[in-house]
């Protein structure tokens, strides 16, 4: 089974509940009514239901009946919602009627589901910006528990099975955070790890902090960032696998690390790739995706205590399909 289809039996077999809060999207209403046919997740649409139930008779949709449909505009759970929303924004100054107004908004009151423990992960994107996405988690359902900042994971699956875990990489930050500090690295680095665990489903993640420079080939203050970022890394989680600075061939390739790196127990052997900024990991995925017809799944939306994920909005009902299989599974971990 390849890896995609491994995240979805994992999905299947512990069902979650994934909110799509653009129900009248038709991509969206296309993915939902898949992943209901294969019970994939349980699913909460956003939305009026009859203009919902109107549509996916239009468009042959046989599964969607199995939905839980809930209006904003009708819902008995709306104030309380909004009250709850006050509440966590009263120190930005948020006041009810501001709060009303916001959990009409479908990315709001998915989110407010979530926080009321009513759904376990939420995915938009499709006609909302990133932006709108993520400014209802930030605010919502907050970062977890010792992360301050939020990053993108990649899974990179590569034609060249003796790289990472037969071929699959995972990779972070390539969406979110431009120019993280050490501290927000070393973030970066425990989050993309535990990305590894719950989607990719890797039992051992070999953690390389990427840099031009390995174990001090090259002196400069970046560099040194990557080294304290290493440092940091240790403190924030103990068990973690992870070494740097490394240059990428150290990092993939067992003859260069033991070359380079001599007694490192990552280096040759790493499987997820912690790039030292944000312009280094998007371009570098995207050239290994062209260059290299790698397959790159994501991002994955990485630190907020629940899942939330972003889609491109050119995505299509594949991409949001396996989108809700990766939440389910996200979803799964952040239980534990």
């Amino acid at each position: 089974m390849d890896l995609l289809g491994q995240i979805v039996a994992r999905a299947k077999s512990n069902k979650q509940r994934i909110v799509l809060p653009e129900a009248t999207e038709e991509r969206t209403l296309r993915a939902a009514d898949k992943v209901l046919a294969d019970d994939v997740a349980d699913i909460i649409l956003i939305g009026n239901p009859d203009e919902i139930n109107k549509l996916a008779a239009e468009w042959g949709l046989t599964s969607i009946g199995k939905a839980t449909i809930i209006n904003p505009e009708t819902s008995p759970k709306a104030e309380e919602y909004a009250e709850k929303l006050a509440e966590l924004r009263k120190s930005k100054g948020m006041t009810i009627e501001e709060a009303r107004k916001l959990v009409k908004n479908p990315l709001y009151f998915g989110c407010m589901i979530i926080k009321t423990e009513g759904a376990d992960g939420q995915i938009s994107g499709a006609l909302s910006t990133t932006g709108d996405t993520l400014r209802p988690a930030l605010q919502i359902i907050k970062c977890a528990p010792g992360i301050t900042c939020v990053s993108g994971g990649l899974l990179l699956i590569s034609k060249e099975k003796q790289y990472g875990e037969d071929g699959v990489l995972v990779v972070g930050d390539v969406a979110v955070t431009p120019m993280p500090d050490a501290a927000q690295l070393s973030q970066i680095a425990v989050c993309t790890a535990q990305t590894a665990k719950s989607v990719a489903g890797f039992a051992e993640p070999r953690v390389a902090m990427l840099s031009f420079s390995t174990k001090g080939s090259a002196k400069h203050e970046v560099c040194d960032k990557v080294i304290e970022a290493t440092r940091l890394a240790k403190e924030l989680d103990p068990t973690l696998k992870i070494d740097g600075e490394l240059q990428a061939d150290a990092a993939l390739v067992p003859s260069v690390g033991a070359k380079k790196a001599p007694g490192s127990d990552i280096a040759g052997k790493a499987n997820v790739l912690v790039f030292p900024n944000l312009e280094v990991g998007n371009i570098g995925y995207k050239m290994v995706q062209r260059l290299g017809d790698a397959i790159a799944i994501g991002p994955i939306l990485q630190g907020i205590a629940r899942p939330v994920n972003d889609l491109s909005r050119g995505c299509s009902v594949d991409d949001i399909y396996y989108m809700v299989a990766i939440t389910a599974c996200q979803a799964m971990d952040a239980k534990k």
